[in-house]
């Protein structure tokens, strides 16, 4: 790695203070930072890395005011043993459970999962091998290279430095993402509280909405309704260290309401909203549950080398369905 300086933040205050300076960015865990740090992916190298696991009080779980709250230093390996998570909201446990390896689960942590930088191979090549777009390039490489991975729902578009209109393919990969969003939950920050569909963007050197110095302190997550059902899946080629190829997360709410959430098929998590309306307030069966499969892709625009993550959809919304 390249020589930079380092922070060990022993507040808030002092970290978003510092992370309001040009050239800074924050680590929790490392997961993600120390990666693309070693791989030198950055144009522009930090001058400032600050380090967040030194601040107190960001890492407990608590219900409190009718959330179940989980501080955003908690790692990954904790929440999937927690009792409290387990009991609450078992598909957190259990997406925890599945993320990476088993050691980096010990070291990452929940807010390092949500706010990762996309894991695009043209974003993250060697030596900053590719300017794409979300590094401020001039384009997206994935359009006419290897998009096998990347989004089955067409790309984000955002404004890049210069201003012109920049589009981009990468999907989000964040484990716990679509089990977040399919259970409501808030982020809270050092500025604010965001509901957790408007948390996700795309933009230079950016997946979430967080503007500089702010920094995620909470997840909040509203104690489901009792006999609320539950369960998250997940798709990889390797059991170990890959990222999910497409995950998913699914919640029955007693009166027939449903909500999913799919991981892995589009630049932001995203809600299948014409399966949720399918399966509203019906009772379930295998024929249902294939049609919510099919309903869970309308609107897809694949390319010929990630078609297959259509099926992977649908295989995907049935099993969980079927196993509720």
């Amino acid at each position: 790695m390249r020589p930079f300086n380092h922070l060990n933040a022993a507040s808030l205050e002092e970290a978003s203070a510092a992370l309001k300076q040009p050239g800074s960015l924050a680590m929790a865990g490392g997961g993600d930072l120390l990666g693309a740090l070693k791989d030198d992916i950055f144009e522009t190298y930090p001058k400032l890395v600050v380090n967040l696991k030194t601040i107190p009080g960001l890492d407990g779980v608590e219900v409190k005011d009718g959330f179940l709250c989980l501080g955003a230093l908690c790692m990954l390996g904790d929440l999937s043993r927690n009792e409290t998570v387990q009991s609450l909201a078992p598909a957190v446990a259990e997406a925890a459970a599945k993320c990476a390896s088993p050691a980096l689960r010990e070291n990452t942590t929940l807010g390092g999962n949500l706010c990762q930088l996309p894991r695009c191979w043209y974003f993250r090549k060697l030596g900053n091998h590719f300017d794409c777009a979300r590094k401020g390039g001039g384009k997206c490489f994935a359009f006419n290279g290897d998009n096998r991975y990347h989004s089955v729902f067409g790309p984000a578009v955002f404004n890049g430095c210069d201003g012109a209109k920049k589009a981009c393919l990468a999907v989000n990969q964040a484990e716990l993402a679509p089990v977040l969003l399919a259970l409501e939950a808030q982020i809270v920050t050092t500025a604010r509280t965001i509901p957790i569909g408007e948390f996700f963007d795309c933009g230079v050197l950016r997946s979430t909405v967080l503007e500089p110095g702010e920094i995620v302190t909470e997840v909040r997550i509203p104690l489901p309704e009792k006999g609320t059902k539950m369960t998250y899946r997940r798709f990889s080629f390797r059991k170990s260290i890959d990222f999910p190829v497409v995950n998913l997360a699914l919640v029955q709410k007693p009166g027939g309401e449903w909500r999913i959430a799919l991981g892995g098929v589009a630049p932001t998590p995203r809600r299948a909203e014409a399966a949720e309306t399918l399966l509203a307030g019906k009772a379930l069966t295998p024929e249902l549950a294939e049609a919510a499969g099919k309903a869970a892709v309308q609107g897809a625009k694949p390319t010929e080398a990630n078609a297959y993550k259509l099926q992977l959809v649908k295989t995907l919304v049935k099993r969980a369905l079927l196993s509720l």
